[in-house]
Order: structure tokens, then C-alpha cells, then sequence
């Protein structure tokens, strides 16, 4: 389907009701009425041409269709809010992703994290504790902090301390 074409109020009813099961919760969090999601579900439903929900009594369960549909579009809204949150205050926030053992993590770097945030108020830190040997590729890092002597294989790595301790 065509960008322009995108039912995305349609969507977001169809998400917003799969997560609670009920028209009427999904219409208090998107702030419309229950008949307003309803009509929604029903649009999106007549452009598929497949139901989306059997309605119960007490309630929707999602149909297979449903169920297929339903994590394409949550991931997609979670890509686009994730999108958005890097936009504060007009500017662009940039994420860095940086592992670290975690008596480093406590001794050293949490205690400098405040003076950081207030030098480069538009980056992100998002920390990950792990001892064991570090995958950066794997776990989306984009450094990591180890001692050791910097002898990675494959890793560029910088002495940080005269203490065996490297960024990866």
C-alpha cells in the first residue's frame, strides 16, 4: 500500500485495542469515543478484508490475522516513538551505546555521568553492565570499557588508565 494511503489513525486503534483487548480502553488512551475506535478497527478491517477481532461479550481476542499484523505494527510505532524521542527541545538527541564492567561503571563512570550529561546535553547514554568477554557487533555497543591490555582481536582499542583498562 502507498504511503499516502496508510490508514494510520486506523493503525493505531487496531494496536491500541489488540493491547487491551476493549474498544473502550483503547478509546480512553487515544482519547476519542469507543465508537470512534470501533469505526476505525472496521476501516482497517474493510481495507485488508479480513477480521482483525472476534468481538465478544466481555471484550475482543485478537483473530490470526490479527496476530500477524499486530507486531509489524507495534514494532513500527515503536521505531517511529523512538524516532521522535531523539527531538528534545528542538534539537536532535544522539544515542551512544556504551558497555562497561560494572565495578567501572560504579567506581568511575556513573559518578562522572552528571558533568558529561551537563557538557553534551543532546547525547543519550544508554550503559549496559557485563562482565564477561564483550561482542559489540551482538549487543549494539558503540564502545565498550574493559581492563585488560587492549589486545583484542579485530578491536581498535585506547589506553585509558595506566591500569589495564581499554576502550574497545
Amino acid at each position: 500500500m502507498d504511503r499516502p494511503r496508510l490508514p494510520l489513525n486506523a493503525l493505531r486503534a487496531f494496536e491500541a485495542s489488540a493491547r487491551h483487548l476493549s474498544f473502550t480502553r483503547a478509546a480512553i488512551e487515544l482519547r476519542v469515543t469507543q465508537a470512534a475506535v470501533s469505526h476505525q478497527v472496521k476501516h482497517l478491517e474493510e481495507t485488508l478484508n479480513v477480521s482483525l477481532f472476534r468481538r465478544l461479550p466481555r471484550g475482543l481476542m485478537v483473530t490470526e490475522e490479527g496476530q500477524a499484523l499486530l507486531p509489524v505494527v507495534r514494532d513500527s510505532f515503536d521505531r517511529i516513538g523512538d524516532a521522535l524521542d531523539r527531538f528534545e527541545g528542538g534539537h536532535v538527541r544522539e544515542v551512544l551505546a556504551l558497555g562497561t564492567v560494572g565495578t567501572f561503571a560504579v567506581g568511575w563512570l556513573l559518578p562522572r555521568l552528571p558533568s558529561f550529561r551537563n557538557e553534551a546535553p543532546f547525547v543519550d547514554i544508554r550503559l549496559s553492565t557485563n562482565n564477561n568477554r564483550v561482542d559489540i557487533a551482538a549487543e549494539g555497543l558503540d564502545y565498550a570499557i574493559r581492563f585488560g591490555s587492549g589486545a583484542w582481536h579485530g578491536l581498535d582499542a585506547i589506553e585509558l588508565f595506566e591500569a589495564p583498562l581499554s576502550v574497545l
